[in-house]
């Protein structure tokens, strides 16, 4: 299902993939079957999704990221392809993100360019992820009391 108030450029959408109102998706973009695309997504042209992947509201899929299958990601987590983002750069340099096989990502996380998020991992909401998270590994940001 592809809510009509999205606007969904992409024919790389497989199978019983929902994906709900105010989502745009680049034509080159790729998602697997049975995914769950929430409200106010945006997802960009190099970009693969693969099957049974959940992406709560208000997420933004960038160039250069993959996630594999089984994958959640929670309300607003953030991913960033440039390590020095600067307006109208003519010396982008786009590093990608991947998130492996049925790992979590919790709400509002930031993932930064260059990570890997390992197989099965977990990562914390609010969590700030600035190197790889091991397969099986929960990364969880501490709060001070």
């Amino acid at each position: 299902m592809i809510h009509k108030l999205s606007d969904v450029q992409s024919k790389n959408i497989g199978e019983n993939t929902n994906i709900w109102q105010f989502c745009v998706v680049l034509p080159n973009a790729e998602i697997g079957d049975n995914c769950n695309i929430c409200s106010n997504c945006f997802i960009e042209n190099e970009v693969k999704i693969g099957n049974n992947v959940t992406i709560k509201n208000g997420v933004s899929i960038y160039d250069g990221i993959t996630i594999e299958d089984d994958v959640f990601i929670g309300p607003n987590a953030t991913f960033c392809n440039d390590k020095y983002p600067k307006s109208k750069n003519k010396n982008f340099k786009m590093e990608g993100i991947l998130i492996k096989k049925g790992a979590s990502i919790g709400a509002n996380a930031t993932i930064l360019p260059g990570v890997t998020i390992g197989e099965n991992a977990l990562v914390g909401a609010g969590s700030v992820v600035v190197k790889d998270v091991k397969d099986n590994e929960k990364f969880i940001r501490k709060f001070i009391n």
